[in-house]
């Protein structure tokens, strides 16, 4: 086993059909890569794509590029073919 570097607690895993990596407190391995290098990269890519500490759902919308508008009524977003809907007073 490959203890990484930048992660202490994710695991880099040799197994006989390639390498695996593990993420912390997960039972749940992804591989099999070639190499331990491989392994790693994909696990540092997959760190990237989690959301900053501090992040709201609004900014993580934003970033993915959805309608900060979400129908109350559906709960799904407003955009696209759905039909307009005027505020009920």
């Amino acid at each position: 086993m490959i203890e990484p570097t930048s992660a202490p607690a994710a695991l880099i895993i040799e197994r006989p059909d390639g390498f695996y990596w593990q993420a912390p407190g997960s039972l749940q391995a992804f591989g099999p890569f070639a190499t331990a290098s491989l392994a790693r990269a994909d696990r540092d890519a997959y760190d990237e794509d989690a959301p900053e500490p501090g992040e709201t759902l609004e900014e993580a919308e934003r970033d993915l590029g959805i309608g900060e508008w979400i129908d109350p009524d559906t709960g799904e977003l407003a955009e696209g073919l759905s039909a307009p809907r005027l505020p009920r007073d």
